[in-house]
């Protein structure tokens, strides 16, 4: 053990005295009989035997006595106030005691549990929290996630002189009180009122304290991933624990897989689909992961590390075997093991597998650059439908000073015109569509926010749409001629498309003749009835 952790040892049994003071005295005299060098949790509940919890060993119960209603208010009248996620703790120390309430908000129960200082905890992972990257713990509630964090934070300030701040909800990492527990060195400790705030003070810590490392244990929720991005794409090292056990539990947590990059929906060509063996839509990262390194906590001794997050979600979501570094020390903090990962046998196949997430996260990126669109001329219901059916990150706005992208109607691409004009004004790309058709406007949406939709799909939208729209046009000549129009043009058209216009007509009893030469041969309808003899 070194200098360090004998004198957190030594201080360990005055702080445990403390947490003993304010227990019943019954209690207290039957604690005072046994071995608490390894006491994990003292657990009072009215009605039931009070008991006693060890690391490694089966719960014991002290003495024959049940708990009172008495007992439970003798504990809480010496105590400070329980916090609204019914917490509270010894100030200077690091025992925690969490409450169980009834219906009424009484305490009708306890767990009052020991905190302690262990040092040697991540002596085989100096080397990677030495490298200013981003790490994420991982691992089952008491396996000892928070008490690495103390570790890493006197850690990074004390022998790497790094501004670091804790951000410490319900007091976990640092203790009770104002002052914060010598555990975490000279890290600073920023309070937080209430769980729901800790997004908030995460954000505030880097807007207000300039930190190089930021501390934070428990991230469990969607803002609070949200902030935890915004703190690593600052620029600033971030250090936190997360529920789970494993990588792959979290990359299927919706709440929080964008921690280690968000999943897509993502739809292979054919031939991507039968180069990798697979179904045509399939998972892919979103993005670029928020932590570099994930390290899940097997049990006390044992971590098994990710070293790059990125490359582990990618196998992992196509179900390639991954194995991380197994790292492991012994109960005396001296390491013991270093296994690293082998490498994966296809290096080619993983290199196109880069190439094509490269492609893709080129196209999120682009599609995220031009949020806004600016329609004129253009049916913005379209546009919407769109948006929403392809899932893009886009909206349309009523005010071209807010656009990004234009959308307008081919008759106005002339030079001279109005929007022509604006656009250049506000320097945005203008983008045409020949006709207010889906097809059309989809066509020019996804150029405008440079997303390529699956191969073959506008082909075949465009197509269905184009043979629609020239029925119409033809049903409504129709209409222009049985009311006393002598002649009607249509737009030029496909042979195959003239040729539904031919029938259409002629189920009228109406003549009809393709003119022009390719490509703008097209249908003219005249007003002469054919001959029904």
């Amino acid at each position: 053990m070194n200098l360090v952790g004998e004198m957190f040892y030594s201080d360990f049994f005055d702080d445990l005295q403390k947490l003993v003071n304010v227990l019943p005295p019954g209690i207290t005299k039957e604690l005072k009989k046994r071995d608490l060098t390894e006491l994990v949790e003292v657990v009072l509940d009215i009605g039931r035997l009070p008991e006693v919890r060890y690391l490694n060993r089966d719960l014991e119960y002290l003495g024959e006595k049940e708990v009172t209603q008495e007992d439970i208010d003798y504990v809480t009248e010496r105590i400070e106030d329980f916090t609204s996620d019914n917490r509270t703790g010894i100030p200077g120390t690091l025992h925690r005691i969490s409450a169980i309430k009834n219906r009424k908000g009484k305490a009708i129960g306890l767990t009052c549990r020991i905190g302690r200082v262990v040092t040697g905890t991540i002596s085989c992972i100096e080397d990677i929290v030495k490298k200013d990257r981003s790490i994420l713990f991982l691992g089952r509630p008491g396996v000892g996630k928070t008490t690495k964090l103390r570790e890493i934070s006197r850690l990074l300030a004390d022998d790497l002189n790094k501004r670091v701040v804790v951000v410490d909800t319900s007091n976990e990492i640092a203790g009770d009180g104002d002052v914060p527990h010598a555990a975490i060195g000279r890290a600073r400790r920023m309070q937080v009122s209430s769980p729901e705030r800790q997004k908030d003070v995460m954000i505030e810590a880097v807007e207000n304290h300039m930190p190089e490392v930021v501390i934070v244990d428990e991230i469990g929720t969607e803002k609070e991933a949200q902030a935890a991005r915004t703190i690593a794409e600052r620029g600033v090292m971030l250090v936190a624990t997360a529920h789970g056990n494993a990588l792959e539990n979290l990359i299927k947590n919706p709440t929080l897989s964008d921690l280690v990059g968000g999943l897509s929906s993502v739809t292979l060509g054919d031939d991507e689909a039968r180069r990798r063996a697979c179904q045509k839509t399939v998972l892919e990262r979103e993005k670029q992961p928020t932590f570099d390194v994930v390290i899940e906590i097997r049990d006390r001794n044992t971590l098994a590390v990710y070293p790059n997050v990125a490359e582990a979600v990618d196998c992992i979501l196509r179900d390639w075997p991954v194995t991380p570094e197994i790292r492991k020390v012994d109960d005396k903090g001296k390491t013991t093991e270093i296994r690293e990962a082998p490498k994966l046998p296809c290096a080619e196949e993983k290199e196109n597998f880069e190439a094509y997430i490269n492609k893709y996260m080129k196209e999120v990126n682009n599609a995220k650059t031009a949020r806004k669109i600016f329609v004129y001329a253009v049916s913005r219901s379209i546009v919407d439908k769109i948006i929403e059916r392809y899932e893009l990150n886009a909206e349309v706005t009523r005010n071209i000073d807010e656009a990004d992208v234009v959308v307008s109607h081919k008759s106005y691409s002339k030079s001279g015109a109005k929007i022509i004009n604006v656009a250049k004004e506000y320097h945005l790309p203008i983008h045409f569509v020949r006709s207010n058709t889906t097809a059309q406007i989809q066509k020019a949406v996804k150029q405008a926010l440079g997303v390529s939709g699956r191969p073959g799909d506008d082909f075949a939208e465009e197509c269905f749409d184009e043979r629609e729209e020239a029925l119409k046009e033809a049903q409504g000549a129709v209409y222009r001629i049985l009311n006393g129009v002598s002649s009607v043009e249509l737009e030029p058209r496909k042979m195959t498309i003239r040729k539904l216009q031919h029938e259409l007509v002629e189920k009228h009893n109406l003549e009809s003749t393709s003119v022009g030469e390719e490509p703008n041969r097209r249908l003219k309808i005249v007003k002469t009835l054919k001959n029904t003899g």
